[in-house]
């Protein structure tokens, strides 16, 4: 009997052993350097943008970027279409014909849970700022 409990562990830990790695593990453990060099680079470009730029100046330049990328992306399969007399089309047709629209019923879903989270917190700051527990209020006061 006890036998048979070692070969079911020793099976069971040969399984664990053979389970496909997850996707965040593979960029972590830096298995696909390409692939992890782009997003940790990525990463930390956004992170001292941050540092050094306003959230609005760091979004308004990705996007900016990302406006230049699509529109050489376009003009390039323009000239590829016509130097190669084909006609395949605009090349983000398949972005263009998605149905992003939010219906009532999720904007009102959200809207709910963003209700609900601001009535906690202003609750939450009432209660701090008006001194309910002289504790609690003398915490925010000297993290500040």
């Amino acid at each position: 009997m006890c036998k048979t409990q070692m070969q079911v562990e020793v099976v069971s830990c040969a399984k664990e052993e053979t389970s496909p790695p997850s996707e965040n593990s593979e960029l972590v453990y830096w298995r696909d350097m390409k692939r992890s060099a782009l997003v940790f680079g990525g990463s930390l470009l956004v992170l001292v943008s941050l540092a050094t730029f306003s959230l609005i100046s760091v979004v308004s330049y990705l996007l900016l970027a990302l406006l230049c990328v699509t529109i050489t992306f376009r003009v390039y399969k323009s000239v590829f279409q016509a130097v190669q007399k084909s006609d395949e089309g605009h090349p983000f047709k398949f972005l263009l014909d998605r149905d992003i629209s939010i219906t009532p019923e999720t904007a009102h879903r959200y809207t709910d849970v963003l209700l609900l989270n601001l009535n906690r917190a202003l609750i939450h700051t009432r209660r701090l700022l008006l001194v309910d527990d002289v504790v609690d209020s003398l915490k925010v006061g000297l993290v500040h």
